[in-house]
């Protein structure tokens, strides 16, 4: 990956970005109302700025939502880890590679490390969803 542009904040609200090609501007400006953002890019010349609006709180709102859903799609990819680590542990039970006890032990093992990322998960939601509450 090659590196197009210096992307600065001149102030918390605002992004400048300055192509090292002028040419690329354009693009760059496309690309950007693409994406899809929400922000419109203004487009000097020389530079584009994007002014990133104040967030009002039915915005605050749905970020929550879409906070949650990441972090529940989390909670899915972890426990589908879990799911597969127990298989091949059970293949190999049934390999002979393990015993009965020591399938039990490291299922054991694989469900208290997937409680734990859980836990961790939850708690990330939590935080930014109170980080994204606050006005």
């Amino acid at each position: 990956m090659r590196n197009i542009s210096n992307i600065s904040a001149p102030d918390p609200r605002t992004l400048q970005i300055v192509p090292f090609d002028p040419k690329s501007l354009h693009d760059i400006e496309k690309a950007i109302n693409m994406a899809n953002l929400g922000i419109n890019p203004s487009n000097d010349g020389k530079c584009v700025r994007l002014v990133i609006p104040q967030v009002t709180e039915e915005r605050r709102k749905e970020l929550t939502k879409t906070v949650r859903k990441m972090g529940e799609d989390a909670k899915v990819a972890v426990r589908n880890l879990r799911r597969d680590a127990n298989d091949i542990l059970k293949k190999a039970e049934k390999a002979g590679e393990l015993t009965e006890d020591d399938l039990k032990a490291d299922m054991d093992e694989v469900q208290k490390k997937t409680d734990a990322c859980i836990k961790e998960i939850d708690e990330i939601i939590e935080h930014k969803e109170k980080e994204i509450m606050e006005v």
